[in-house]
């Protein structure tokens, strides 16, 4: 367990880090959430980027529910 708050707030974060960054995840063929996403490749999900400035143009899904850039 942890002892306050923040050691938990620590926790969690490094948790959340591991999830999104390092851990595969089955449901994306075996790559990691921030993978998908930074590829805006896969996972079935639109993933649609309204704060870039490099003037990417978003994603849609095709028939197989993997994401394409457009």
């Amino acid at each position: 367990g942890y002892s306050n708050a923040m050691e938990l707030m620590i926790g969690l974060a490094e948790y959340f880090v591991f999830y999104n960054d390092e851990r595969p995840h089955q449901s994306l063929r075996n790559r990691t959430p921030a993978g998908v996403y930074d590829t805006a490749n896969g996972g079935g999900a639109r993933i649609v980027d309204k704060f870039s400035k490099n003037g990417a143009t978003p994603c849609s899904c095709e028939k197989d529910g993997q994401a394409s850039l457009n």
